[in-house]
């Protein structure tokens, strides 16, 4: 049996930060991972990187626009260009541990086989290692919902479809999250024709109601078709396409009170009849398309891993339960990232990185509740940034607030960058002058959030982003204008 000081599962980013902060303080250390497609983890190789290629290409190409023919052309260079990035930074990643004399890289399937032990299958046959210390970074995978038709070569996750070379003219997405409405607008912005299906009532439901409508209006005005309360039955395949089955319920917005369907069908959809009349009605309709998306969710990779055998608890989302220096319950085994089912961010996982680290190699301070507000982006155009609470959530938390919005179309910096879409909101606790929460969707989102999370970790009070001076012409500065907003604190 092979020993090692430490033996992480999974060549992600936490893993492979671990692994080399780990043989730098003089330890032995084993990574086992079971594709070589996935050095660097899914941020690397078919999550954050390369579909960030794809944003910015697809923004390019939007604005230099002309025919379906010339943007195919562009989308296919996309791909390309994204492809060389992913590689590069494929290699780097696995430079950075396999050159290091203490570290085997060792490819396969790990599994437990006891407490600190693991059986690693490939298709060279098993070896079993044991280590000091095991650390699991295996991930998480897209969850499938159970669609009849769903198996189809056409439906595509977030990970499969971006190696698709040829532009879908015609792409359905199902789901209207953050991954789902991402990848509408920069296959819009290729001059796709988008539909979106959303299960519930509205998408971004979880968001500030003026800011999701802001969201959803924004994409329908770049003629993607957003189709609430739809339930998908079925995919068919019909020669070069697919057909989605989809029963629409109308039932009311609770945002708005108005029809979540709306009296027209989206474009190019036949209806197969009428439900019955009443306060909820429905359709059943057929979708056609040239690929289908699903982002629907994704699930901690942990099958396979026989956690029982080494004592690891899951917790109530199928995750590994962890605590919060993300300690398993089996002594000695620490679980990072995807795999612990909790929010799903590549700095998040880079974070719990230096958590372990800290736990094992230094004095234990750091953990996942002392590291703040957790910032996110979704990369439609323009990006869509949120942190900390929605006012709504603000004043079911007892809180008295003070709230101030912004257009973009009011920030000169908007003007300059020729995309005035979107607005700033802020929410303020009335009593402290401390920032609760701030949603941005506008140009250079993606790092005003930033800022904003320095502001409220640091418990500085609002005013000082109403009074600070900022570059001009900026995004930033805007900050001056939309605190002012707020009037003076009582």
């Amino acid at each position: 049996m092979e020993h090692y000081d430490a033996a992480i599962i999974g060549f992600g980013t936490a893993g492979r930060a671990l692994g080399a902060a780990l043989a730098d303080a003089g330890q032995t250390v084993a990574v086992v991972e079971r594709s070589d497609a996935m050095f660097g983890g899914a941020c690397v190789n078919n999550a954050c990187i390369p579909t960030k290629a794809l944003v910015q290409s697809a923004r390019l190409s939007a604005a230099e626009g002309g025919s379906i023919v010339q943007q195919e052309q562009r989308y296919e260079a996309a791909v390309e260009h994204m492809d060389r990035i992913r590689k590069r930074a494929r290699e780097r990643n696995y430079r950075s541990l396999a050159d290091r004399d203490c570290v085997s890289i060792i490819m396969g399937e790990a599994s437990f086989s006891g407490p600190l032990q693991l059986t690693v299958t490939s298709d060279e046959g098993e070896r079993t290692l044991s280590a000091d210390r095991v650390f699991i970074d295996s991930g998480s995978t897209p969850k499938l919902p159970p669609i009849p038709g769903i198996d189809s070569p056409r439906v595509h996750t977030s990970s499969s479809l971006i190696d698709v070379r040829t532009l879908p003219r015609q792409l359905i997405i199902i789901g209207g999250g953050f991954v789902g409405l991402e990848f509408a607008s920069l296959y819009a912005d290729f001059g796709a024709q988008v539909t979106v299906l959303q299960r519930g009532p509205a998408i971004l439901e979880g968001e500030d109601d003026q800011i999701a409508h802001a969201v959803h209006a924004s994409l329908e005005e770049r003629d993607i078709e957003i189709v609430c309360n739809a339930e998908v039955e079925r995919i068919d395949d019909e020669h070069d396409q697919v057909l989605v089955h989809v029963r629409v319920g109308e039932r009311r917005d609770e945002r708005d009170g108005e029809s979540a369907l709306g009296e027209n069908a989206p474009s190019g959809i036949e209806d197969e009849g009428e439900g019955e009349s009443g306060t909820t009605s429905s359709r059943d309709l057929r979708l056609p398309a040239h690929a289908v998306l699903v982002a629907t969710g994704r699930a901690p990779n942990t099958d396979g891993l026989n956690l029982d055998a080494a004592g690891i608890a899951r917790n109530e989302r199928g995750g590994i339960a962890v605590d919060e220096h993300l300690r398993t319950s089996a002594p000695n085994v620490w679980a990072l990232g995807d795999v612990t089912d909790g929010p799903q961010f590549t700095y998040l996982s880079y974070d719990d990185f230096r958590i372990v680290r800290d736990d094992v190699l230094g004095d234990g301070l750091r953990t996942t509740e002392n590291r703040g507000a957790i910032p996110r982006c979704t990369f439609v155009h323009p990006p869509f940034a949120r942190i900390g609470i929605t006012e709504r959530e603000a004043r079911e938390a007892g809180f008295t607030v003070r709230t101030a919005t912004l257009p973009a179309a009011n920030i000169s910096q908007a003007s300059i960058l020729q995309d005035e879409t979107g607005l700033m909101k802020v929410v303020v606790d009335a009593e402290s002058d401390l920032v609760l929460g701030m949603d941005l969707f506008c140009e250079d989102a993606q790092e005003l959030v930033n800022l904003v999370k320095i502001v409220m970790d640091a418990r500085i009070p609002a005013t000082a982003l109403r009074d600070a001076v900022f570059t001009h012409p900026s995004m930033t500065e805007a900050f001056n204008n939309l605190i002012a907003a707020l009037g003076d604190p009582s």
